[in-house]
């Protein structure tokens, strides 16, 4: 900065009464020339200057203060959250003239995370910027490393406590369970005590403002809400944070997608995924080239806002009609294995309760079975033999969850219809889970919600060899349940008994309703 900068900085901002301010880049270029008030300036939208972790905004902030003193709190607020290069403030005198000079840049000093320095005036700095911003990404370099693994996002959880405190830890910890099975690194967990969450942003912007700085020094990329973000929510979250966000339902979308493999289930996923974006498609008009097929021309006039809508709209008709395919052929084959009228069992639950465990166990299948959530979407069938002869046909689906998203819920209404042809339901809990009850009722809402809660249930607790045997015959009278363990073929005698004993008050039931008519 040259003394006639300086000076005419000062000189007309003692004019005005207001605080001005010069953006330069490292070729020390001005980018932006800013006017604020008489406290503060506005620091503009610098979504341009992309950084990455371990490196600075590449601009710096000249700025003038109308009255004497140092830094104030939005100064440093500013150098932290925006990560510029590094900041000046220089004190105008009543005359106009410059005074006292502070600066300030990124490396630690004092129990602080930035160091100052005070000159008499603008032209008393010695040192050239660019050696104090080596110095402060050599710091920020050495700080992240060992902490960030290439290629693993890294990723902080957020959530408020609304009305049910409780309720909102178990959320919370299920949620860190989801971003693991996502393949996410989590950081650390916030829960703020909030019964309310604010209207913007959630968290409130303080907090947010917070959050947003201990990301950055962590390396965060991305925010993960609790809640289901609106779109101006998402929106104004994104433009405050400069950071990915996503929320609860869409952290479920992207596992689903990884864990997709059939025709079916990427047809379901691919669906849910698009009725959950179209809403959010609002002012900032998304390219999505990567959708292709059944895009038909642009209309004149049609900006790109419409163009991606339409194209969104028209690829759900179309799987739409892939989905309803599938639905016929579905019942095609549920019609012959009910041809010989063996009867059909499917085993429902909470994510993660070891239904395909369960099935490979009974039925020496070969289905994958993982400790993590959702790793079955697509239903898989096989025939349970015992030495009696064909028992039933067992049938896997996928797990339920809290909160399971509606356009979710509705995308899979083709898979849960596998439910609806069972003469029992095998209804599997984790009788470890710490929150067993929610879980249990969460399923018998969804099940009620599908209209599936006239068919004969059966409640059998699975992982009884991780429960305390003083607390299994509590639980088994508690919830009226079959205890097993998946993994423990010996220990499946009971609850396949009572699978047959209720088989056939099914069958004579069925029978005598026959016989009636």
């Amino acid at each position: 900065m040259s003394p006639e900068t300086a000076r005419r900085l000062a000189e007309l901002s003692r004019e005005i009464g207001r605080q001005m301010g010069l953006l330069l880049d490292r070729r020390g270029q001005v980018s932006h020339i800013l006017i604020g008030d008489r406290r503060s300036v506005f620091i503009p939208d610098l979504r341009l200057f992309r950084f990455s972790p371990g490196h600075l905004r590449g601009l710096r902030l000249i700025h003038t203060h109308l009255e004497p003193g140092g830094f104030t709190k939005e100064d440093m607020t500013d150098l932290l959250l925006v990560r510029l290069d590094l900041i000046v403030a220089i004190e105008v005198m009543p005359d106009g003239l410059p005074g006292r000079t502070h600066l300030a840049y990124l490396v630690p000093s004092n129990d602080a995370r930035w160091t100052t320095e005070t000159y008499p005036n603008p032209h008393e700095m010695k040192e050239s910027p660019l050696i104090l911003i080596e110095l402060a990404e050599d710091w920020m370099r050495r700080q992240i490393t060992g902490i960030v693994t290439e290629g693993v996002p890294r990723v902080m959880l957020l959530g408020i406590t609304g009305q049910s405190p409780d309720r909102a830890e178990e959320s919370m910890l299920e949620l860190g369970e989801l971003a693991r099975t996502a393949g996410l690194e989590v950081t650390h967990t916030l829960l703020q005590k909030r019964a309310k969450p604010d209207p913007r942003t959630i968290i409130g912007q303080g907090k947010l403002r917070d959050i947003s700085i201990d990301a950055l020094d962590q390396a965060v990329d991305t925010l993960v809400f609790n809640q289901e973000l609106s779109p101006s929510q998402l929106r104004a979250i994104t433009e405050k944070t400069e950071l990915k966000v996503i929320d609860r339902t869409m952290l479920i979308l992207d596992i689903f997608a990884q864990h997709a493999s059939s025709r079916g289930g990427k047809i379901q996923v691919e669906l849910a995924q698009l009725r959950y974006l179209l809403p959010r498609l609002v002012g900032k008009g998304t390219a999505l080239s990567r959708l292709a097929g059944g895009i038909g021309t642009r209309g004149p006039g049609e900006t790109k806002l419409e163009v991606d809508r339409r194209r969104i709209r028209q690829r759900i008709g179309k799987l739409e009609k892939d989905l309803a395919h599938l639905t016929r052929e579905r019942k095609t084959r549920r019609k012959r294995r009910g041809v010989d009228q063996t009867p059909i069992v499917s085993i429902v639950g909470y994510t993660n309760v070891g239904k395909s465990t369960l099935l490979n166990t009974l039925t020496n299948a070969d289905e994958i079975a993982e400790d993590k959530l959702f790793a079955t979407l697509d239903p898989v069938s096989r025939r349970l033999t015992t030495s009696e002869g064909t028992l039933c046909i067992l049938t896997d689906t996928v797990g339920l969850i809290h909160d399971l998203p509606p356009d979710l819920e509705k995308a899979f209404a083709a898979t849960f219809e596998e439910i609806g042809d069972a003469d029992l339901i095998l209804h599997l809990a984790d009788a470890s889970a710490e929150n067993l009850g929610e879980q249990i009722v969460t399923v018998e809402e969804t099940m009620e919600s599908l209209g599936m809660n006239g068919i004969p249930t059966m409640l059998v607790l699975n992982k009884a060899d991780l429960v305390d045997r003083a607390i299994l015959p509590n639980l088994r009278k508690r919830y009226g349940a079959l205890t097993v363990s998946a993994l423990k073929r010996e220990s499946l005698g009971e609850m396949l008994g009572e699978v047959r004993r209720r088989l056939g008050e099914i069958a004579s039931t069925q029978d005598a309703g026959r016989s009636t008519q």
